[in-house]
């Protein structure tokens, strides 16, 4: 298959789509009934963790609270995946990637159609997310405009309590790249008390700004602009030794500048996804990806053990919540420790046991000792298994993901958990 692109399972559409790509084809008269991709897993904390979920796993059922009405959810934007709630089980579809092409939305519809017709049902509930934009929420909105709108971050967690068959009251962590919030800014950064399926927005990351919206996504220099000058306003401009200023041609840097200042195509976000490439810009470890997540992977593998034993200052700060978490000491220490020649490795694994700790403090804030870790920055074997010690050692009890996705893959299964206790 081309990037973006699902895989081709019929000989007619691969003469056309992959002209170029392959010198011959070796075909069947035997048809393929779906496709499945291969499976992507990574082993933390002696298991393994499912990043990509498909050959081997999918459709295997993951049990949730019975709910007498069958549900279809259809996932969120980005490494989509679907589901159907019959009973007590939920069956979650393939892998089916990115809804960013045609080909990706044509793959999207006939799973939803393949998948019913599998389990022979027709949904009385639609669940989706509750951004307006995604490809999947339209599709659930053009088909049943009475649908159960589902917080991105909120999926995330119910995912992970169902696969570990949690239910009650909890502490869940939702760091993620992007998600719709609440109150219209992009989560990410997310303490979530649950309590049998409602949720109360506890503590989140400092925000800042994401100069150029989408587009900071693959520019990490702009999600580090953007937070260095959340620190430092307009001042910022004046350290030319600092890595993502020196990214920028000064008519660049203009132009950012002013949109910062006026907040024009600059949306608000909590996200720990986009403090990761924020960091992995400063350090000069990654300035542009070239895939998604390439600059949080990367700074994750730089981390050397020389400093695990020490962590960044931060701040909580105190009052009614949302609580803040603010990363303002743990970014000035970090540039202090440029400019002393502190190696990129060293920087890396401070950086990492600092987020763990912020777990940990944050758990001890809101008294809950059940901590659900979910949403695609727990794909960080370092960030994952450094956290998971950190709440043991404080005597919390962790849990994480292992047969289903932490990324949004998972979230499916979050949204039909939702709609099981939806009293829509």
């Amino acid at each position: 298959n081309h990037s973006e692109e699902p895989i081709c399972i019929d000989e007619h559409d691969a003469l056309k789509r992959l002209q170029g790509i392959a010198d011959l084809f070796l075909v069947h008269n035997r048809p393929i009934v779906r496709h499945v991709d291969d499976s992507i897993v990574r082993v933390i904390m002696n298991r393994e963790l499912v990043t990509r979920r498909a050959r081997g796993y999918a459709p295997l059922p993951v049990p949730a609270p019975e709910s007498s009405r069958s549900i279809l959810a259809v996932g969120g934007h980005l490494k989509n995946t679907v589901a159907i709630g019959v009973g007590k089980d939920v069956f979650i579809s393939q892998h089916i990637g990115d809804l960013e092409t045609a080909q990706a939305f044509d793959a999207f519809k006939g799973t939803i159609e393949s998948l019913s017709g599998l389990y022979e049902i027709n949904p009385d509930i639609i669940a989706c997310d509750q951004h307006p934009d995604y490809l999947s929420t339209k599709f659930a909105k053009d088909r049943d405009p009475k649908t159960v709108d589902v917080q991105h971050h909120h999926a995330h967690i119910l995912s992970c309590m169902a696969e570990n068959q949690i239910d009650g009251r909890a502490l869940g962590v939702s760091w993620d790249g992007t998600g719709y919030g609440l109150d219209g800014t992009v989560w990410g950064g997310e303490f979530l008390i649950f309590d049998h399926g409602s949720f109360q927005r506890f503590a989140h990351l400092r925000t800042f700004r994401l100069p150029g919206g989408e587009i900071a996504v693959r520019e990490p220099k702009r999600s580090a602009l953007g937070l260095l000058y959340e620190m430092l306003g307009d001042a910022l401009f004046q350290f030319e030794d600092l890595t993502p200023v020196k990214a920028f041609t000064d008519r660049e840097l203009t132009n950012l500048k002013m949109i910062l200042k006026k907040g024009l195509n600059s949306p608000i976000t909590s996200s720990a996804g986009r403090l990761f490439d924020a960091i992995a810009s400063l350090i000069g470890i990654r300035q542009v990806n070239a895939f998604e997540g390439q600059a949080a992977m990367e700074l994750e593998f730089h981390a050397d053990n020389v400093a695990f034993q020490s962590n960044y200052d931060y701040n909580i700060t105190p009052g009614v919540t949302p609580i803040i978490i603010d990363w303002e000491p743990m970014i000035s220490q970090i540039i202090n420790d440029l400019r002393n020649k502190l190696t990129r490795k060293a920087i890396s694994a401070k950086f990492h046991r600092t987020l763990s700790e912020i777990i940990v403090a944050v758990a001890k804030k809101a008294g809950e000792d059940r901590v659900i870790l979910s949403g695609g920055c727990f794909q960080n074997k370092l960030l994952t298994e450094l956290t998971v010690n950190a709440l043991r050692k404080a005597g919390c009890h962790p849990y994480w993901h292992q047969r289903v996705p932490p990324n949004d893959g998972g979230i499916a299964l979050g949204q039909v958990v939702a709609a099981s206790i939806s009293k829509h």
